[in-house]
């Protein structure tokens, strides 16, 4: 399978590179033109999608033409493709243009957003440790299909969730639909 992984370059996102790290073979665009996004995709089986978003798609982050790198412009290239879309909101997108794959709801990253989401002051450890567990343990089932990746890190995610207010908050916001 022909993976392409589209993480647009931020040291904020630097977490998530162990969801793909693995792999033995994929193909990298953190920065460029929606025209090389598109034909990457197009050349792709597997589509993994990092970052910051919103509900209309994964931000730029100023490394690619545009606010957004993948929006609904691009879901038309999605078609036949596994995807995995891990950016705050992505169940909405998904949900909007009936997608399938495994993807993230409202993900906090961020002790700023942990405030936001009403989980209080909680120390950059506990934010931290959940950010980089998830990916780790993402990262260890993907080298398989997506139902193995999935059940792989929620088994994981949500033992840590025990524990970890921050785990538990977002293991309830990642889903996967095939």
């Amino acid at each position: 399978m022909k993976t392409l992984v589209i993480h647009p370059s931020d040291k904020s996102t630097n977490f998530l590179r162990p969801i793909y790290q693995s792999l033995e073979q994929y193909t990298l665009i953190a920065g460029g033109t929606r025209k090389e996004v598109n034909d990457l995709i197009k050349g792709h089986d597997r589509i993994v999608m990092c970052g910051h978003g919103s509900p209309w798609g994964l931000f730029s982050v100023g490394m690619f033409d545009g606010s957004y790198i993948i929006d609904c412009d691009t879901v038309p290239l999605f078609e036949d493709r596994e995807l995995v879309m891990v950016w705050c909101n992505a169940d909405k997108f998904v949900n909007r243009y009936n997608l399938k794959g495994l993807y993230s709801g409202m993900f906090v990253s961020e002790t700023g957003e942990a405030m936001m989401m009403g989980l209080g002051s909680v120390p950059q450890s506990i934010v931290d440790e959940s950010n980089n567990l998830f990916a780790k343990w993402l990262g260890k089932g993907m080298h398989r299909d997506l139902y193995h990746a999935y059940h792989r890190m929620m088994n994981d995610y949500e033992q840590l969730a025990e524990h970890n207010i921050v785990a538990q908050y977002n293991s309830d916001r990642l889903y996967m639909t095939l």
